[in-house]
C-alpha cells in the first residue's frame, strides 16, 4: 500500500476516494524512562526513551491506520498526517489520518 503526505500519487491517477481512515494508539511513561528522563535532563541531549516511545507509537498508529484503508480495499492512503495530543501527564496519543483511494 503507498502511504503518502502529499495529495496526489506521481505517476497514478486517483479513480476512486474511499473517505477518511486513522489510526491511533496512546502511550504512558513508566518509571525506568522517567529516571532516564531526570537524568538526562541535567546534562542535556535526546531523551532516547521517549524517542523510542514516540516512535512506535507512530508506526502503530500508521499500522491501525494502513489495515482500516485495506478493510475498504484501498490501494493507497494520500494526504497523510501526524498528530499528538497529551491524554494525562504521563499518556499521549498519536494518531495518523489519511484518505483511502484507489489508483489506477
Amino acid at each position: 500500500m503507498i502511504i503518502t503526505n502529499i495529495e496526489q500519487i506521481p505517476g497514478k491517477t486517483i479513480v476512486e476516494e474511499l473517505g477518511l481512515v486513522h489510526g491511533s494508539t496512546v502511550r504512558g511513561k513508566h518509571i525506568g524512562k522517567d529516571i532516564q528522563a531526570f537524568f538526562k535532563g541535567l546534562v542535556g541531549g535526546e531523551i532516547k526513551g521517549y524517542s523510542d516511545l514516540l516512535a512506535e507509537g507512530r508506526d502503530e498508529a500508521i499500522e491501525r491506520m494502513k489495515a482500516q484503508a485495506q478493510a475498504l480495499s484501498a490501494d493507497a492512503i494520500v494526504n497523510v498526517r501526524l498528530t499528538t495530543s497529551t491524554i494525562t501527564g504521563g499518556a499521549a496519543e498519536l494518531m495518523a489520518y489519511g484518505t483511502a483511494v484507489k489508483i489506477s
